[in-house]
């Protein structure tokens, strides 16, 4: 049997780096750069065109180009030698006409190097705005669900804390993970979030119920072994329920492409933390508050 709470205060210290690190760098970016995220034109508004050419041209070189044509403000991001993501600050309703301006600007510039445009999106404004708001609100109900359920289910506080610190960590591990490897928000990222905050609590739930069902069952043995076993009885429908899920998600993102990249990446993070918060976070954080609950349990 493994004895999972013998590493207790290591993963104490690991989780407290993640989530040191993630304030650091956020607190870092915003003073150097003016915002903690780059965000997709899902929150900002204007248009994105995703260009793959026939030879090795930089985003930055494209650029150039377009501003030399009078197309001010392009922020690029290169995917490949052949491959970059031109976001410009304007709106046009003909988002496929101004992609194929782009594209014939590039091209003159280039005539030797053919351009294909392979994704074209255009959000107003307002609408982004809108988005933002709209994408908080769907992360933090999502969390308030969740607590709600997890204290009907339950009816403890120590398994209702431990299932939110559990998911605040799952989130900023996510964040943390978008944040330093300069990923764009977007509703990809929101959609990932929500995804593992369900993942993550679907096996925390099945570790809870078999911990509430042997403390009836082991009157003989400490909470911290109970734990344990529990922990242990749980920790094959882990393993494979991780298994089958990663061999879709990595499938997602070896062949997924760049668009759907950033959703790959983040739900495969998102779910490798999210076991490792059931088991470490979750289930340590409960012990913490567990004496005020003891007799309810045995009850």
């Amino acid at each position: 049997m493994i004895d999972f709470l013998k590493y207790r205060p290591y993963a104490f210290v690991f989780s407290i780096v993640i989530i040191g690190s993630f304030f650091v760098g956020a607190f870092y970016k915003r003073v150097k750069t003016g915002q903690v995220f780059s965000y997709s034109v899902d929150f900002t508004g204007g248009t994105q065109i995703l260009i793959s050419m026939q030879k090795p041209l930089s985003g930055e070189a494209a650029a150039r180009d377009l501003d030399a044509s009078g197309i001010e403000n392009v922020i690029t991001r290169d995917f490949s030698a052949n491959e970059f993501l031109i976001r410009l600050k304007a709106f046009e309703s003909d988002s496929t006409g101004l992609a194929i301006r782009v594209k014939g600007i590039i091209e003159k510039a280039h005539p030797d190097n053919e351009a294909t445009i392979k994704q074209v999106d255009s959000v107003g404004s307002g609408v982004g705005a809108a988005l933002t708001r709209d994408s908080i609100y769907a992360v933090l109900m999502a969390l308030l669900i969740m607590l709600l359920f997890i204290w009907f289910r339950f009816r403890l506080f120590s398994f209702a804390i431990g299932n939110i610190i559990s998911l605040a960590h799952d989130v900023i591990v996510i964040l943390s993970f978008v944040m330093f490897f300069n990923y764009e928000v977007s509703v990809l990222v929101i959609a990932a979030i929500i995804f593992i905050l369900g993942y993550s609590i679907n096996d925390t739930i099945v570790i809870f119920a078999r911990i509430r069902e042997n403390i009836k069952k082991l009157q003989g043995k400490t909470i911290e072994e109970i734990v344990n076993i529990s922990l242990n009885e749980t920790l094959r429908r882990t393993i494979l329920s991780s298994f089958a899920t990663s061999l879709v998600v990595g499938s997602l993102v070896i062949f997924g492409g760049e668009v759907l990249r950033t959703l790959a990446v983040s739900l495969l993070v998102g779910m490798i933390f999210g076991t490792y918060s059931s088991i470490y976070i979750a289930s340590p954080v409960m012990l913490l508050f567990y004496k005020r609950d003891e007799e309810s349990v045995k009850s």
